[in-house]
């Protein structure tokens, strides 16, 4: 699985581009012979020829190269082959002794071959054909399979023979490099004198810290001054004055790659690298940069305006509970108020000398401004409680209004006509707000925003106004400009011309108004036909009985057998360490080569060290600890280890290729044939923080905890998992 330095396939891979199947149902496929097939091979005279003949023919076929090639480069001719075409001759694999010998036979054979089925060897000539085919293969990737498979198969379409392996490797790094400098220079294209001088200014030491490792630092802790700091930092970005639409002109792919090496590369390597390079992967990282602080600051806001919400509902209960025992009293006085009136309305007493003689009429009237401050109390509306942390609010509202574009579609046209009026008092420094400012805000609030004497309260009305913004961004009816999290709803979608060919492909209706009509009907008769049943008392387990629906649940007994035999598995399964097992499943599946050096590409030298990192993540023991519990690694060289290799698109294609093996054992046939999944998530609770004390999950509450999201194949092989923080759900 090693791979040869400033090389791009490894060993592995290398003999993957000229695999030859070994399976028979692969064998049938490629290498079944037709009547006009077997008339040329049986047009030789000699046993030995007409199996070498039949070999060549196939080889051409697939992988596409001849048998003096594949000898070359195998040293030996695949038995499995050998005996599925000799088979289909009624010949014997011994009856091509001596072909292989003879050179000059093989090729004169090789060259006639090739001319009847229209294909030609490779030249020298084929090289710049070979490097533009890799480069088209290398605009969204730089993994050197992919880029190898385009050129093999741009050769094939082109009806001309496989070179060496070598030869296209050579290829494939040559179109890899062209399509780099092709993607940063499109990246770099426009920029101007101005704009470049300014990216070449961000590695300018200032206090101490460069520019571009300043922006790298993004607070995390949700506070009023840390809103302040990231739309500081987001008004820098902006300074330079990137184009979005820079994105665009590069594969997505390719420009996630920029954006990962912008993130992880720390800014003494990035002003290293040629000017091309350097400079795209700015453009790349401070697009994505910019996205995020936007985010970051709306997410922010978000748990702040959460908060002041949250302490007011808090300071709300707080003084419910300061006056319970007041209330017990109270509703005593109220309690014996009633009695006193029942009892004078049954005797025909007077009932205010009734209610004097039982409670006292001096008793009522001190208790009457005990009940208004608890009737008040109780009809308080957040809202007003809220404005006390008006002066919070001031902190970090009026810098986020202005420094984001939000846009919403026309319900929402009042929201929007709230935050302008907001921004316009901001920059003027008025107060007072017109008779006819929008409110919209739900009704209750705006009884509360305006009082008695028609005048609008300014805070309560900028409070409202905010936590009415918050509702609709998290909706999705306002959406912000430069966003990733916070984007127009439709963005997410594919385009009308993009979707066209999916929807074709899959079967689908053109619109969407045809498919719900499909699926109404399909349901209707579904759900007709289950009535049906119902009263037949036809279903399994479910009845219908006094206007209940009743379904017997589904219990699972293990027998003791079962029992028995899980036991004796049990007992089978060798006692093992942890670390030798993935050092054998690395062995046995490669999944070790999904793991690359983020700048380079190479794979990563030191085994150990990427297994122990893997470990780390995998047991959430840190890398300190792994280091000193493991030999042979030290803690910097695990440090350099995950920064290098260790992402996202790593472990998902060290997944793919685990799956993979998976799905190749014999075994795991036994489960299913893997076309059918199942879906689930595990919630896990963990410690309360402040930082999210306003948020809210719709099932979840305000518990804070994380949840896993896992999908298992019919093979009970994970294929996927999704974490996320349930209270940012």
């Amino acid at each position: 699985m090693t791979k040869r330095k400033h090389q791009l396939l490894t060993e592995r891979e290398r003999d993957q581009i000229l695999a030859i199947p070994t399976d028979r149902d692969r064998l049938a496929r490629l290498y079944t012979f037709e009547p006009s097939d077997i008339e040329i091979i049986g047009a030789r005279r000699e046993r030995r020829n007409q199996l070498g003949v039949a070999l060549q023919l196939a080889l051409l076929r697939h992988p596409g190269i001849t048998l003096a090639q594949l000898i070359q480069d195998k040293g030996a001719i695949p038995h499995d082959l050998a005996a599925f075409v000799a088979e289909q001759l009624g010949l014997h694999v011994t009856d091509l002794a001596n072909y292989a010998a003879r050179d000059q036979t093989m090729t004169d054979h090789a060259r006639e071959l090739a001319m009847r089925a229209g294909l030609r060897g490779p030249t020298r000539a084929d090289i710049p054909f070979m490097i533009e085919a890799a480069a088209k293969a290398a605009w969204a990737t730089d993994k050197g399979m992919t880029i190898a498979i385009g050129v093999v198969t741009a050769l094939r379409e082109a009806r001309i023979l496989l070179p060496s392996i070598s030869t296209i490797e050579r290829a494939s790094s040559a179109g890899r490099a062209r399509a780099r400098k092709q993607a940063a220079y499109a990246l770099i294209a426009d920029l101007s004198a101005e704009q470049v001088h300014a990216l070449d200014q961000v590695f300018d030491d200032a206090g101490g810290m460069s520019q571009l490792a300043s922006l790298k630092t993004i607070p995390v802790a949700a506070r009023p001054d840390h809103i302040r700091q990231i739309l500081d930092r987001l008004r820098q970005v902006r300074k330079i004055g990137i184009s979005p639409d820079v994105a665009g002109r590069i594969h997505a792919d390719r420009f996630r790659q920029y954006v990962r090496e912008g993130r992880a590369s720390p800014a003494y390597m990035i002003e290293r690298y040629i000017p091309s390079r350097r400079r795209a992967t700015l453009v790349a990282f401070l697009l994505d940069l910019e996205e995020r602080l936007t985010d970051n600051a709306l997410e922010m806001a978000d748990k702040l305006i959460g908060s002041i919400f949250t302490r007011a509902k808090n300071a709300q209960a707080r003084s419910y509970a300061t006056t319970s025992k007041n209330v017990a009293r109270l509703m005593l006085i109220f309690r014996r108020t009633i009695d006193a009136l029942t009892d004078a309305v049954d005797t025909g007493e007077d009932p205010m000398e009734a209610l004097d003689a039982s409670v006292g009429w001096n008793t009522l009237l001190k208790a009457r401004p005990e009940v208004a401050t608890i009737a008040e109390t109780a009809n308080l509306d957040p809202l007003t409680v809220a404005a006390d942390r008006y002066a919070t609010l001031r902190k970090f509202a009026p810098d986020l209004l202005e420094a984001l574009q939000f846009r919403a579609g026309k319900g929402s046209a009042k929201t929007i006509a709230a935050i302008e009026m907001l921004r316009d008092l901001n920059r003027s420094g008025k107060r007072d707000l017109p008779a006819d400012a929008p409110m919209p805000f739900r009704k209750e609030w705006r009884k509360i925003v305006v009082g008695d004497d028609g005048k609008i309260n300014r805070r309560l009305w900028e409070i409202a106004t905010i936590a009415h913004l918050r509702n609709k961004l998290r909706s999705g009816d306002v959406w912000v400009e430069r966003s990733a999290g916070y984007r127009r709803f439709d963005s997410y979608l594919l385009s009308e011309p993009q979707a066209k060919p999916i929807v074709s492909a899959l079967g689908l209706p053109p619109t969407a108004g045809e498919w719900l009509e499909q699926r109404g009907r399909e349901l209707d008769w579904r759900l007709k036909k289950f009535a049906q049943r119902l009263k037949r008392d036809a279903l399994e387990g479910v009845r219908y009985r006094d206007d209940r629906l009743q379904i017997s649940p589904v219990r699972t007994i293990a027998t003791p057998d079962a029992e028995a035999l899980a036991d004796r598995l049990d007992a089978m399964m060798p006692r093992i360490r942890i670390t030798e097992l993935l050092h054998e499943v690395a062995q046995e599946t490669g999944f070790l080569a999904a793991f690359t050096n983020l700048r380079t590409g190479e794979p990563c030298p030191n085994e150990n060290a990427l297994l122990a990192t893997i470990l780390a993540d995998a047991t959430n023991l840190g890398l300190s600890r792994m280091a000193a519990a493991s030999q042979g690694v030290t803690r910097d060289q695990l440090l350099w280890t995950h920064d290098a290799y260790i992402r996202d698109e790593s472990y998902r294609a060290a997944l793919a290729v685990l799956i993979n093996a998976h799905h190749r054992l014999p075994f795991s046939r036994v489960w299913g044939d893997g076309t059918t999944s199942s879906s689930d998530g595990q919630f896990f609770r963990g410690a309360k923080r402040g930082a999210s004390g306003g948020d809210i999950n719709a099932r979840y509450g305000v518990d804070h905890g994380f949840s896993f999201y896992t999908a298992q194949s019919a093979r009970s092989c994970d294929f996927g998992q999704v974490e996320e923080r349930t209270l940012n759900a």
